[in-house]
């Protein structure tokens, strides 16, 4: 390769990346309702429509919606409780609550924008007070708009990964690496303050907060042994989050 053409491909791929920055910058806000600054790029009407858009085809993932229409309105109560007596009311999302027929994947989830979804496989080893936990911590991935947040950090690492391949070739590789591991990691984070915000959520909203605790023995026993490693994996450990979980309540009883 020519050694100006090979200047031309650093000057652009620092360009690239001198770009996911920029953009990065002026893209970070401070969540009112959490107060941590994030990267997002899209405001809550389009978080909004994005999970109401995709809440179709995410429930027949799961094989549709459970068809008892008197769980399904169970798990509304129990969802719209947890929303009017938390700070979850005072968000603009628009909170909606799914039981998925699905009776084999022990799981829950949450679109941006408030669509929430259990599957029946976990719906039918929890009390009310442990759905509530799950519940509570599916708003908090809502209110702490990580699936907004996650959306961003992968756009911003595929334009980096992307500079630093066209401007030194195998490092892009490395860069992507990085992203990967970052994106990971920040999963894991998302994950321990949707447990935090779900303690406040049933605190609030009068549910015993120690069900959660509950709730994570029972994804700790349906994993089994052979459970994928944390630093594999974007879920902390069941024993880690045990152990977050009791700060959080005795914090939030503090401040009782």
């Amino acid at each position: 390769m020519r050694r100006g053409s090979w200047k031309i491909r650093i000057f652009i791929g620092l360009a690239i990346v001198a770009f996911a920055f920029v953009k990065k910058c002026n893209n970070t806000e401070e969540n009112p309702y959490t107060g941590r600054s994030q990267h997002i790029t899209m405001n809550a009407d389009q978080e909004i429509a994005i999970g109401l858009e995709s809440a179709p085809q995410m429930a027949q993932q799961h094989g549709g919606l459970y068809p008892d229409e008197r769980l399904q309105s169970f798990v509304d109560a129990v969802g719209n409780k947890l929303v009017q007596n938390s700070l979850a009311r005072e968000t603009p999302y628009k909170y909606d609550f799914h039981l998925l027929a699905d009776d084999r994947t022990i799981n829950a989830f949450a679109l941006p924008g408030g669509q929430c979804f259990i599957t029946y496989a976990l719906f039918s080893q929890l009390n009310e007070a442990q759905l509530a936990g799950v519940l509570g911590h599916e708003i908090g991935h809502v209110i702490g708009r990580h699936s907004a947040e996650r959306i961003a950090s992968s756009e911003f690492w595929r334009t980096a990964t992307m500079g630093a391949t066209v401007g030194a070739g195998d490092i892009g590789n490395v860069v992507g690496g990085i992203g990967q591991n970052t994106l990971l990691k920040n999963g894991r984070g998302d994950e321990l303050e949707s447990d935090d915000l779900g303690v406040l959520i049933m605190m609030r909203s009068g549910y015993d907060p120690n069900e959660m605790i509950k709730v994570m023995q029972i994804l700790k026993t349906a994993a089994g042994p052979n459970r994928v490693p944390e630093f594999q994996s974007t879920h902390p450990d069941p024993e880690n989050r045990i152990q977050k979980i009791k700060e959080s309540i005795a914090k939030y009883r503090g401040q009782q």
